[in-house]
């Protein structure tokens, strides 16, 4: 079945429930929520996203009082997901659960996004941010990212990074390194993280950035040579960031977020909001999370486009500087 099928057949469906709810807003406000809310994952369920939203939604359902329901949209890089809440009727019964990766990694690299990542979600509140691990195949002689640096620099153009895909985040960090160390590296795009990671355990390319690479770490399949985020990875605290390390202006943040349709009403904006930071308080959450080598952030709602906002910028300078071309 085609994706325009598939959303028409969606939008069909969001318009009659829509009809079918309470005309008064006021009163669906103040109620919200009196029944399930279907909160969207536009990632492949058993993956990153697809757990830490499981911890999420456990927690927040004790909150609110109804159970949050997800639901797995995987397709088009998290494109599709997001134009379903794009789309969704503003009553705080569509969400989405989504990482930056919609809204300003497409943002730069899709020249005609569906979507405006501003206006045409309701931000209702950042979970948490993490990094990608630098992690290099066991023969590299390097323990440090200023050791592998030197090796780089010693091996101009022998180096190849796996990514997961031209235009990825991890395409974006092994592009930074590059342009921050000087180095000479050869990209090779596959289709996902895991077939990244295999030919880089496999020494069929070197190096790659993955924020699911612990088991192969702790496994000494690859070796970990530091995170892209600002803050150290919580699993790896005696491990510097690549900042740290030498180069300071590396910071790839990546995050995590939880946005509404257009137009969702403050009320609901508000008490979704409020239940989020209640339910990422909890230490327990906040353990479940590290495990996950997520900090838990939370905030208010003016923080999310800021945040958009200022990292859309930060992307396109980077693309503009390594010359990176999208289809």
């Amino acid at each position: 079945m085609r994706v325009s099928a598939v959303l028409s057949g969606l939008a069909a469906c969001f318009a009659s429930l829509a009809c079918a709810a309470d005309p008064d807003p006021a009163v669906r406000s103040t109620n919200y929520p009196t029944g399930p809310v279907r909160v969207i994952v536009p990632y492949a369920a058993g993956g990153f996203s697809d757990i830490s939203s499981r911890f999420l939604a456990e927690r927040v359902s004790r909150v609110l009082g109804q159970p949050w329901v997800l639901e797995s949209r995987p397709g088009g890089g998290g494109r599709i997901g997001a134009e379903l809440i794009a789309r969704a009727p503003a009553d705080g019964y569509y969400l989405l659960y989504t990482t930056n990766g919609t809204h300003t990694y497409m943002a730069v690299t899709e020249k005609n996004l569906s979507y405006d990542p501003i206006r045409d979600f309701t931000p209702i509140s950042l979970v948490g941010i993490y990094g990608l691990q630098m992690v290099v195949h066991p023969s590299v002689p390097a323990n440090t990212i200023t050791e592998f640096i030197d090796y780089a620099r010693r091996n101009p153009g022998r180096i190849n990074y796996a990514t997961s895909g031209t235009g990825s985040g991890v395409h974006f960090a092994g592009e930074l390194m590059k342009m921050l160390g000087r180095v000479d590296m050869v990209h090779v795009p596959y289709k996902g993280t895991a077939p990244a990671m295999q030919d880089v355990i496999a020494g069929v390319c070197q190096v790659t950035f993955d924020g699911a690479a612990k088991p192969f770490i702790d496994s000494g399949k690859v070796r970990f040579l530091g995170t892209t985020s600002r803050s150290r990875d919580p699993r790896y605290p005696a491990t510097p960031t690549i900042a740290e390390s030498g180069l300071s202006g590396f910071d790839l943040t990546y995050w995590i977020g939880v946005f509404g349709p257009p137009g969702l009403p403050p009320a609901i904006q508000m008490k979704v909001n409020a239940a989020i930071n209640t339910a990422i308080a909890d230490d327990d959450f906040k353990a479940r999370f590290s495990g996950l080598g997520i900090t838990t952030v939370g905030g208010s709602p003016e923080a999310v486009p800021a945040q958009i906002r200022t990292e859309t910028a930060a992307l396109r300078k980077i693309a503009s500087e390594a010359r990176l071309a999208f289809d």
